[in-house]
């Protein structure tokens, strides 16, 4: 499987890339898993359903499934964070692309989605020229980044390029487990 991240800060852009990254790469015949990381504390069930009520009684882990779909729902009796190399370990086998949105401190290769300030967008600073993971920057203004680089320029607008520049690219971004934990 290949794996890259898509970092960039709150309000840049990430997750409307994705939702258009995703469809690009299953017109292609590719299976597509994401990963999330989620800042704060989170729920994906409904009170009073039934899975709920079994978290809520104490179950540690609670998999639901369909003919449609599974999930599964872990407690942790204390804080504890997984790594980004933990949860690829959760994922499907038989998945071609993993598309991990968020976890910009990790030792994944990145996608760097920047956007320069605007009125409606207070901007952040860039994170490629600190960090070598990132091997390109998805941008919707390449004129205004605050350091030259000669990393590729993808146009954040354009996501069926994004797409095809990962496909081309498809190599540099096989995943092993070996040595991730």
């Amino acid at each position: 499987m290949k794996v890259v991240g898509f970092a960039g800060y709150s309000g840049s852009g990430k997750t409307t890339l994705l939702e258009q990254v995703i469809p690009a790469l299953r017109q292609r015949g590719l299976r597509v898993s994401v990963v999330k990381h989620a800042h704060h504390r989170f729920d994906i069930d409904h009170p009073g359903k039934d899975t709920w009520r079994h978290r809520q009684a104490g179950a540690f882990e609670v998999v639901v499934a369909s003919e449609h779909r599974l999930a599964l729902m872990r407690e942790y009796e204390q804080p504890y964070r997984l790594t980004v190399h933990q949860m690829l370990a959760e994922l499907y086998e038989g998945v071609d692309w993993v598309l991990v949105e968020g976890f910009k401190e990790s030792d994944l290769l990145k996608v760097e989605v920047w956007r320069a300030p605007t009125a409606d967008f207070a901007g952040h600073p860039a994170r490629y020229p600190d960090d070598d993971f990132i091997v390109a920057i998805a941008t919707d203004a390449p004129e205004q980044l605050p350091v030259p680089t000669g990393r590729p320029l993808l146009d954040l607008n354009q996501p069926e390029a994004v797409a095809a520049w990962l496909v081309d690219n498809g190599e540099r971004f096989e995943y092993s487990f070996e040595n991730r934990t």
